[in-house]
This record gives C-alpha cells, sequence and structure tokens, in this order.
C-alpha cells in the first residue's frame, strides 16, 4: 500500500470502505439500522465530495493500485491544532501497518501544528489501542462525536506533535 491525496474517482470506493468499516465496527454497539443511518449521512458521496474541496485540510487514501485498503482525513483547526477527523482501515487489513502509514502522512502533512486531535467511541477498543500505542492520550469527552446533535459519546484524544 502507499499513501497519496483521495480524489473523485476514489469516493465510491471510501465509501464502500466506511460503510464496511462501520458496520463491523459499530453494528454491535448501535445496531446495523441506526450504523446505515449514519453512513448514510457522514460518508455519502456528497459528503465526502465536499472534503476534496476542504480549505485547510488533508484527504487521504492507502492504495495499493488495485484497492483502496483504508482513507484519513483531518483539517487544521484554530490554535495550531490538527483535528483527525476520520482514520479507517479495511477490516481485512487492519493490523498491517496502513493506519500507521495514513496517521504518519497525516502529521506531515499539518509541519506548523503542535497537536493532533480526535474523537473516538469509548467501544472502539481496537481504535483506542491503535491510539495510544501512537502516542495520543485522553483529554476529555464528548456527548456528541462527529457533529453536534448526533448524540453519540466519545472519549477526546491528543498527542502533542514538534512544532
Amino acid at each position: 500500500m502507499f499513501v497519496r491525496t483521495a480524489g473523485d474517482r476514489d469516493l465510491a470506493a471510501i465509501r464502500a470502505l466506511l460503510v464496511e468499516t462501520w458496520h463491523a465496527t459499530y453494528d454491535a454497539i448501535y445496531g446495523a439500522e441506526r450504523v446505515t443511518e449514519i453512513t448514510d449521512a457522514w460518508h455519502s458521496i456528497a459528503s465526502l465530495k465536499a472534503r476534496l474541496a476542504k480549505p485547510n485540510s488533508e484527504f487521504l487514501v492507502a492504495d495499493d493500485g488495485q484497492r483502496i485498503g483504508g482513507m484519513a482525513f483531518a483539517e487544521a483547526l484554530d490554535g495550531g491544532v490538527v483535528m483527525l477527523k476520520q482514520l479507517y482501515v479495511q477490516p481485512g487489513l487492519q493490523g498491517r501497518g496502513i493506519g500507521g502509514m495514513l496517521l504518519d502522512e497525516i502529521i506531515e502533512s499539518f509541519p506548523e501544528a503542535r497537536a493532533i486531535r480526535l474523537e473516538v467511541e469509548e467501544k472502539n477498543t481496537r481504535a483506542i489501542a491503535f491510539y495510544q500505542a501512537n502516542g495520543f492520550v485522553q483529554t476529555g469527552r464528548t456527548d456528541n462525536c462527529g457533529s453536534a446533535q448526533s448524540a453519540i459519546p466519545a472519549l477526546v484524544y491528543e498527542r502533542p506533535l514538534a512544532a
């Protein structure tokens, strides 16, 4: 796998990856129907396309020339903080270093950043273990992960960066 900037031609594959990954991760927590509602709202082609042109952001994919095996999206916030909004690896490819490659490239894309922050569902123990292994520490919680009205509680993790 190699990491590159996402483009229009990748959107259908990214959406498929997100739907598969969300169902594999969250069906047991929220139920398949709620996960479908979330993925339809948050991971529609239109919503993904809007991220391609978002200023002060980076939208990446891990690609092996045959398929998209992972994706990441982050944006710079005020105060030198980068918010990692998404980092997902296809379930069958997890544990092979793809997530680490995507995370490293996101960090390199924001050389002036002083910290990187993310929100993670507290029952997503695999993701929490991944982020902790990559230097993140819990700094708080939110009742609305992803959007102001999501009603999805999450833990907030942050990692300082050398600016």
